[in-house]
């Protein structure tokens, strides 16, 4: 299941909402009303200049707003600033082969427009009723490859707010296609065909086809079980392999013989991790090359011989160099820090000596950073007002013979009269996921470090960070392992700060949902829980979500084949156990974890006599957008913690 954040902010995988009361402080005191967010990012073939879309995103809001194309040098400096299309949201800013010529997609009313941009020109190539993304350039620079769905109905991807489920069911999916575009005249053509959605995509190195994920029917919910394919120019289709992970960056060497690909046990589409593995393009069994590694290789991208990959490493990220060849995994450099780019964890140059990402730490907002690669800098500092609101802690701890990483963040502001501070566990998305550094500014993190509480961040078995086989422990286990490495490091923390067992809370949306729902049923320890879009009934969730392909690597088998294990780790099963105060809520368009999973649990527990309040909030999905949502839910979540908890006691704590 996805995580809570948008696509343009928030921990990997973890489940966070953002915020209108409580914000950073910046220089001098003032609070400030919204941060510079970067998307996008792409270094330009020779190194010399980068390009992001760059917009300022209030607090409370669930995205950024308006944006613009951003051209810079290296040294930060703007050199160009593009917005052909006020009404527009821009993504995939791309360069030509030739480094002169910038290509971008403008969406804006049902409609997709490709612009091309040359010193500052702006022009439309060609348009598209529905949606567009990930232009890429063809070798020779002739052409633009873009996956388009004709006539949309809903935005790509499970995370945002479901069509409306009326009329004849199970017909008419959208379909995501690779369609090539003529520089020279602006004409479009679908190649890949019209039944099979694409997920990801890389052109050939001679120009005459793709490498790509994909799979038959619904685009939403067969990413899991989508395969490596070749598509020619001439409509020709052949797969290369089905591997029995989940796939992502398909890559194709530069000798055109070889696909790399990242395989593992994920969760959700765009939450990528796991090995790298490579596979003739002819067709054959896939190698896993960076097999044992004790990490998560993230994205990839060849030089040479040589894959450049994003890596995460316990909770930290960075970039690694891959010898296929070899099968080693070296020039490791890692951060606490989140990085990000356009086109995977970092943009390179063509030669994959320079490279640039855009990075965020607990104690510092977004910003581009470029450099050689291993040794990036930061060349942008539109955010170095906002001051850190909170200080943060790595914890380290063992549990049933593993070794679990987490974060302890503690606010700044001092605590009453040396007195313990309340803690909220913040349990991630995915599963398949980690919590990663993020600034923290405008979101629920922030909330609660104004509020007075400490926050408990963990990575427990099944999160990325430490190789395929610890993502992969909590396979027919949720709720099991995972649990107990959670209340280990609860244990840790405690040791480590002066927190108060006493009062201690639980939150956690989509997978965190379920954890959340799961753990009051098993334990009494947490004094009040915040649950959002979770799971009470994995038996009927199969059947009701969007997405149920995404379960079977997790459960061997759907519910109707093997109804004792979805029934065994149902929360619901083990409602009489509950005495926690619980807040609950959903979108009521969520087709990841659909708005019946709460109401089941919610009803549940007014049945068993349990204090709760259930929100469903109109229109939105897994991941919430209007900041009236964000603000009202937020304000619901503290004042709940607040009563239940008797306050954080803390000097200068922020008013509710």
């Amino acid at each position: 299941m996805a995580s809570w954040w948008g696509a343009d902010r928030g921990f990997v995988g973890a489940t966070a909402i953002g915020l209108v009361l409580a914000v950073s402080g910046v220089a001098g005191g003032a609070q400030a009303a919204s941060s510079h967010q970067y998307t996008g990012l792409s270094l330009s073939g020779d190194g010399k200049r980068l390009v992001a879309v760059e917009a300022d995103k209030d607090e409370g809001a669930g995205s950024a707003g308006h944006g613009t194309v951003v051209v810079r040098g290296t040294d930060g400096a703007v050199a160009l600033t593009l917005d052909p299309c006020a009404a527009c949201r821009y993504a995939g800013p791309a360069w030509s082969p030739d480094n002169k010529v910038l290509a971008f997609v403008g969406t804006s009313g049902g409609q997709a427009i490709l612009y091309l941009a040359e010193g500052g020109t702006v022009r439309p190539l060609t348009a598209v009723q529905g949606l567009a993304s990930t232009p890429r350039w063809s070798p020779d620079g002739t052409e633009i490859a873009l996956l388009v769905t004709e006539n949309a109905k809903k935005e790509a991807g499970a995370t945002h707010a479901g069509a409306r489920q009326v009329g004849e069911q199970g017909e008419g999916d959208d379909v995501q296609r690779i369609a090539i575009v003529t520089v020279a005249s602006g004409a479009v053509r679908l190649v890949s065909p019209d039944k099979t959605y694409v997920y990801d995509y890389d052109w050939m190195p001679d120009g005459k086809g793709f490498v790509a994920t994909a799979a038959e029917g619904n685009g939403d919910n067969n990413w899991w079980i989508a395969s490596l394919r070749a598509f020619g120019r001439d409509g020709s289709a052949r797969i290369i392999a089905s591997p029995q992970t989940q796939v992502a960056f398909p890559r194709v060497s530069p000798d055109g013989k070889t696909v790399a690909f990242i395989g593992g046990l994920m969760s959700d589409f765009g939450s990528f991790g796991g090995d790298v593995y490579t596979v003739p393009v002819k067709g054959g069994v896939p190698k896993d090359v960076t097999a044992g590694y004790a990490g998560t290789l993230t994205s990839l991208a060849w030089r040479g011989n040589r894959l450049v990959a994003g890596v995460t490493l316990g909770g930290e990220t960075g970039s690694a160099v891959v010898d296929p060849a070899k099968g080693t995994v070296m020039e490791i450099e890692t951060a606490p820090a989140t990085r990000t780019a356009g086109d995977g964890r970092m943009a390179l140059d063509r030669a994959g000596i320079h490279a640039a990402w855009v990075a965020e730490g607990f104690d510092f907002g977004p910003r581009i950073e470029y450099g050689r690669l291993g040794d990036l800098a930061a060349i942008t500092h539109d955010n170095d007002g906002l001051a850190p609101l909170v200080t943060v802690t790595s914890l380290s701890w063992k549990n049933d013979g593993m070794t679990v990483q987490g974060w302890l963040v503690t606010p700044r502001t001092p605590v009453a009269n040396d007195a313990k501070r309340p803690m909220v566990v913040n349990i991630h998305g995915g599963p398949s996921a980690a919590h990663t550094p993020r600034f923290v500014w405008g979101d629920i993190i922030a909330a609660f470090a104004k509020a007075g509480y400490a926050v408990f961040l963990p990575n427990p078995r099944g999160s990325f960070g430490q190789g395929e086989a610890f993502t992969r422990a909590n396979i027919r286990d949720f709720g099991g392992g995972d649990l107990r490495d959670i209340m280990a490091g609860i244990d840790a923390a405690e040791a480590q700060a002066p927190i108060d067992d006493n009062r201690l809370m639980i939150f956690g949306r989509s997978y965190g949902g379920f954890m959340s729902m799961w753990a009051i049923t098993q334990t009494q320890r947490f004094k009040a829980a915040a649950i959002g879009a979770g799971l009470s009934d994995w038996y009927s969730y199969y059947g009701q979500n969007g997405i149920d392909r995404w379960m079977i690597p997790f459960f061997g088998k759907s519910a109707y084949e093997d109804p004792e294990i979805y029934d065994r780790l149902s929360p619901i099963r083990y409602i009489r156990n509950v005495k926690t105060p619980t807040l609950l809520h959903v979108g009521e368009r969520d087709i990841e974890t659909p708005v019946m999973q709460t109401r089941e649990y919610w009803h549940a527990l007014r049945a068993m006599g349990v204090e709760t309040s259930f929100i469903v909030y109109a229109d939105e999905g897994h991941v919430m957008q209007k900041a009236e949502n964000i603000e009202d839910l937020n304000r619901r979540i503290i004042a709940w913690f607040d009563r239940h908890i008797g306050g954080a006691g803390t000097a200068g704590g922020a008013q509710h």
